[in-house]
Order: C-alpha cells, then structure tokens, then sequence
C-alpha cells in the first residue's frame, strides 16, 4: 500500500465527514455516496469502521451521522481556548446589558471562526452566525479587528489568497479603501460593520489583548438595523471597549502600563 493510496483514503473520510456534519440529523447512505463521489461499498466501509470505534451513529431509519465521540475530540480543543472561558461570562453580560447578540471570534489563517456566541436579543431575527463556523475577515467586525492585528504583509497576502469578494452593497472590496479601514481601527481600537457582512445586520467590534499586548480575539456586539442605529453606535463602542478591556486584563493584558 503505497503512501498516494494512504492520501486518497484520508482524503475520501476527511470528505464523507465533512458531508455528514452538513446533515445534523442524519444522512442515507445512497446520498452520501451520490454526495462524495465514491460508490455506496466503499462509504459502507469507512462508515462501519467509524461506527465501530463511536465516531458513526446509524438511527433506526437507517440514516448515519456523526456519533458523541467527535464531541469527546472538539472538547479537548475546546478545553484549549481558555479564553472562552475567561471571556463568557463578559459575553452573558454584554448580550444582557445590550439586547443583541455577542460573539466571540478568533483568526485561523485567513478566515475569523465562532468560539462563543451569546444571544439575549430580542425579537426574532436571527443572524447567520454559529459557534464553529466561519466568518470573512474583510467584511465583518471581528474580522476587521482581526485582520488590523496583521502586519501588511501579511494583509497583502491575505487580499491576494481570499480576495475581497462583496457581500452586500457596503462591502469594502477596494484594497486601498480596506487598509485605510484597517488603519483606522489600529488608531481607535474598535471596528464598525455597517451592513458589510449580512442585510440589515449592523455591528461594533473590538479586540481582546493577551499579556503581550497580541489581538488573540475579537467580541461584537451585533443587531438588526432598526435596533442598532447609527445614533446607537457610540454607547455599543463605549460598552464594547469596556468589556473587551476588561477580558483583556484577565488575560494579563496590563492596560494602566500599557496607556489603553
């Protein structure tokens, strides 16, 4: 068994399960095969092997998804993100004081991704954003303050590998216009999604300090527009840096010595 045959196995499980975590309550085995691409006795087979080791669930219709043990392997990484634990309870709080919903988000390459997500919002309108998923640096709060955290090298590369593709009519997609943006948000230490990310969606962003003075997060605080207005933007900004400072100093962040 040669190491290019090792690959494409690990690339077809890597694939199937990627599919089935699209498929929260469970996907036949007829269409994951359509779905990936490989006949039904070969995702039979890599199926039974994750079924046997607790990975793989199959319900009584039949249908397979993803078993509690990823739950035991996403917790241990869970476990890793101490900040997620220093920072919830500030995140309750916020969404509490606030009425909108509060998000925690960290960079992974060139992409921000959802570790904590606190909703006390009212009415009904619900935003794309989840725990685990990701978000692009370019048109959103948090990625913004996450993106000004970069040198602009790194800035340069990112525009050059992802782009700056426009996800509504506000979305900055000039490369100029983004590192002026980026600019701006170095100098007063928090960023404005003003619709640029999702319709009708405005939010205030800023970011969370490690001992070294490093961005390691960003926290928003999003809403519909008729809720977060622009007249609204300076109190979310003052209470926005207020809680983010306050994350920051738990994360040994010695912002007194530090002038913030």
């Amino acid at each position: 068994m040669n190491d290019s045959y090792n690959v494409q196995v690990l690339e077809r499980t890597i694939k199937i399960l990627e599919i089935m975590a699209k498929y929260p309550y469970g996907i036949a085995l007829t269409d994951l095969s359509k779905e990936v691409g490989l006949n039904k006795s070969t995702v039979f087979r890599i199926l039974a092997t994750f079924q046997y080791y607790g990975y793989i669930m199959q319900d009584s219709d039949g249908k397979y998804k993803l078993g509690y043990k990823f739950m035991e392997l996403s917790s241990a990484v869970m476990e890793r993100l101490d900040i997620r634990k220093i920072a919830h309870p500030y995140l309750d709080e916020l969404s509490k004081i606030t009425g909108e919903v509060v998000h925690l988000v960290v960079l992974d390459g060139y992409e921000g991704v959802y570790i904590d997500k606190v909703d006390n919002s009212f009415g009904t309108i619900r935003m794309y954003s989840q725990v685990g998923k990701r978000v692009s640096l370019h048109s959103s709060g948090v990625g913004k303050v996450l993106l000004a955290s970069l040198s602009e090298e790194e800035v340069d590369k990112f525009i050059i590998e992802k782009g700056l593709p426009k996800k509504t009519e506000n979305t900055i997609t000039d490369p100029v216009k983004l590192k002026e943006e980026l600019a701006r948000i170095r100098n007063q230490g928090y960023a404005i999604d003003d619709i640029e990310n999702e319709e009708g969606i405005r939010c205030v962003a800023a970011p969370i300090l490690n001992y070294n003075g490093e961005t390691v997060a960003a926290v928003s605080i999003s809403g519909p527009t008729i809720r977060v207005t622009k007249e609204r933007i300076p109190e979310l900004v003052h209470l926005i840096r207020e809680y983010t400072i306050k994350i920051s100093r738990e994360m040994g962040f010695l912002i007194k010595e530090r002038g913030v």
